[in-house]
């Protein structure tokens, strides 16, 4: 993992904003990690809401290998980390 790569200089396939957590669940996170179990929660039920964001990274793992991108300084508690626990439970669905 590399902090401080511009995004402009990643081979980017597909960038999926839809599949990101709205705009209020990650402010109101704001990476506390005191806040992650309810975030995991409300972050999995925006993604059940809307398959569509998320089935094409299911797909593409069928493929090869998937590679997410987060800016979040904390490598434990960010949507990149939930979200592949998310896609775990979900890849056969």
């Amino acid at each position: 993992m590399a902090r401080g790569v511009k995004k402009s200089s990643l081979k980017i396939n597909d960038w999926l904003k839809d599949v990101a957590p709205s705009t209020e669940l990650r402010q109101w996170f704001s990476h506390d990690p005191a806040r992650w179990d309810e975030f995991r929660r409300h972050y999995f039920s925006e993604l059940l809401d809307n398959p569509d964001a998320w089935r094409p990274i299911i797909e593409a793992a069928h493929r090869g290998t998937v590679t997410f991108i987060y800016s979040s300084h904390d490598e434990e508690h960010n949507n990149a980390v939930a979200l592949k626990e998310f896609l775990k439970a979900h890849q056969s669905k």
